[in-house]
């Protein structure tokens, strides 16, 4: 696929699913990336961020779990407006102030240079159209020796976690997530994208190449999830 037509395929795909997002990503983890989402803030502490922007926000769930650190400003970013629509119902039922979700691209942010403390994104980055360019606009945003955390799938190398996630990648998740959502294909999308992603210590090294400094790995799960961090 072209960049362009990628962008607008995962746009339409999550669109699709946005009436579910949420009990499926609660359903099929197990309820187990709630803990992951709190690990990636417990991270972003450390520089005491005010300004904080969440890209590939989706429902806002990892913007709004930012707010627990009484941030100034809370500023969520996705392209599927879908996805954003059910963002903005949870900030007015629960009445969350500081805090804004709009629709926005990972690779032309609007932002000034150096807006923001710290950066988040929540399985979202295996779905840029360029990896680098994205990193690299989010590391134009941050300040100097501001925080950047990115939780994304990862493949686990571990017998027989490794077999068994495959199985449940490739036969079980895609036939749930259909049954629930209607879309086959944006659940035979996630495990194709996750497997394509670079995980590890490549996307540590991408992520030096795109100017982050300090970057770390923590495997959860054994190696099903990740958490990257490193400082501008």
């Amino acid at each position: 696929m072209s960049p362009e037509s990628k962008r607008i395929q995962v746009e339409k795909m999550f669109d699709s699913i946005s009436p579910k997002y949420d009990l499926l990503n609660r359903t099929l983890s197990m309820g187990i990336d709630t803990i992951w989402r709190k690990r990636t803030i417990k991270a972003i502490k450390a520089v005491n961020p005010k300004r904080i922007l969440d890209v590939a926000t989706g429902t806002g769930d990892l913007a709004i779990e930012a707010l627990k650190l009484n941030p100034d400003e809370v500023i969520g970013v996705d392209i599927s407006e879908g996805m954003l629509s059910f963002g903005y119902e949870k900030i007015k039922k629960h009445g969350l102030k500081n805090i804004s979700l709009e629709k926005g691209d990972s690779e032309k942010l609007r932002f000034e240079d150096g807006y923001f403390d710290a950066v988040t994104v929540a399985f979202g980055v295996r779905n840029f159209d360029d990896l680098s360019k994205g990193l690299k606009e989010m590391n134009r945003v941050l300040r100097a020796k501001g925080m950047i955390a990115i939780l994304e799938f990862s493949n686990p190398s571990v017998f027989p976690v490794k077999q068994l996630y495959r199985f449940y990648f490739n036969k079980i998740l895609p036939k749930m997530g259909n049954l629930v959502s209607g879309s086959n294909s944006a659940y035979t999308y996630l495990p194709q994208s996750v497997k394509a992603f670079p995980d590890g210590t490549d996307f540590l090294n991408i992520m030096t190449e795109c100017g982050y400094s300090e970057v770390k790995q923590n495997r959860y799960m054994f190696g099903i999830c990740t958490l990257y961090t490193g400082i501008k």
